[in-house]
């Protein structure tokens, strides 16, 4: 499925996906799970989203074929694309450091729309490049991909269930793990009830805390936020409550706020909801959303003079290919479930623009398309 342009519908069109050159992996795409960063893109939000191109980047996929050079990946085996990458070179100063995940390998050709090598395997039927995305371009029955954004995973996994594992429930799940580290007993504002919000209450209850504070302006996503460990649910909406929801939490329902929030949403004044909302003195808060081009976060100083601080994460914290395999072990052993993620299922890769429409539609969670 080819994004012809941003705010354009998705057009089915058959491509050549040239083979893998050099350090690159050819898969074939078993499943492919929609997530807001494509439809981000599609709407034009992107500072980076180049047209044509084509979109996706939670899939569960097959290894077709190897270029020259690939050593940890053979044909057959299976993989998740990792739009954040592991090159895990000595020389990497980002891949030795246990205080990131943010490998720079490709960073540059990746946010280009092109290979490590600066050129393209996609051209539509009359010859013309099609831009890759994120690295990983997952809307086509066959992608290339850099082998350092290959995470193989065991075969017992199903596929169009170990796609979930290539973004949103990672991300959620690590930004409690690893980026903030929750300990048992803490208390947590998860603001955003999407797939990422859902696995961050998820893992803050995996995680040991003891208030779970959910909040969206949906009261529709309160039962399952309920189901994963959320102890309290609020709509913040203008209509809802009398003053700002970082006061009702922060005043009303905590007598100085959270130990840590975690925002889901992308938008710059809800990210400054969940700081001002976390505990004076030692409150930490969390973006995850992405917000779009231009829009700049704020907060008075004081807010961090008084102990408070802000952070952000990508893909969790998660190192993709030493740590996506352990979380697929982690579900095979029942330590991890995450169907309940899966709302919306479609046949064939020509339903992509109906997975489109059921994410929109505020109920689904996340909507997979099997090839």
């Amino acid at each position: 499925m080819v994004a012809r342009g941003p705010k354009q519908p998705l057009t089915e069109e058959e491509i050549t996906v040239d083979p893998p050159k050099e350090g690159e992996v050819r898969v074939k795409v078993i499943a492919n799970a929609l997530c807001h960063t494509d439809i981000y893109t599609l709407d034009g939000l992107d500072p980076e989203g180049l047209f044509p191109c084509i979109l996706g980047h939670e899939a569960g996929c097959i290894v077709e074929s190897v270029g020259p050079g690939v050593t940890s990946v053979v044909p057959g085996d299976h993989v998740i694309p990792c739009y954040t990458p592991q090159c895990s070179q000595t020389s990497c100063i980002f891949c030795m450091s246990p205080k990131t995940n943010l490998c720079p390998e490709i960073r540059s050709t990746q946010g280009q729309g092109v290979m490590p090598d600066g050129t393209k395997r996609f051209h539509d039927k009359d010859g013309k490049d099609i831009y890759h995305f994120m690295g990983c371009s997952t809307m086509s029955e066959y992608t290339v991909l850099a082998e350092i954004s290959c995470a193989k995973v065991s075969k017992e996994m199903p596929l169009e269930k170990a796609c979930l594992f290539g973004c949103g429930v990672s991300t959620g799940m690590g930004a409690v793990w690893n980026t903030c580290k929750v300990e048992p007993f803490s208390s947590v504002a998860v603001f955003g009830l999407g797939a990422v919000g859902l696995a961050v209450i998820q893992g803050a209850k995996m995680a040991g805390a003891s208030k779970i504070i959910a909040v969206d302006i949906n009261e529709d996503k309160f039962e399952m936020a309920k189901k994963l460990g959320a102890t309290d649910c609020v709509n913040s909406s203008p209509d809802k409550i009398d003053k700002p929801i970082q006061k009702v939490i922060a005043g009303d329902m905590t007598p100085w706020g959270v130990d840590y929030s975690f925002d889901c949403t992308g938008n710059v004044n809800v990210m400054r909801a969940a700081l001002e909302c976390s505990h004076r003195g030692w409150g930490e808060s969390c973006v995850i959303g992405v917000a779009a081009s231009g829009h700049e976060i704020s907060t008075r100083p004081f807010q961090l003079v008084t102990g408070r601080v802000w952070k952000g994460t990508a893909f969790g914290g998660f190192k993709s290919r030493r740590d996506v395999p352990l979380l697929v072990e982690r579900h095979l052993n029942g330590e991890l479930p995450i169907d309940h993620f899966i709302t919306h299922t479609f046949e064939g890769v020509e339903k992509t623009g109906d997975a489109i429409d059921a994410l929109h539609s505020g109920g689904c969670l996340r909507a997979v398309v099997k090839y």
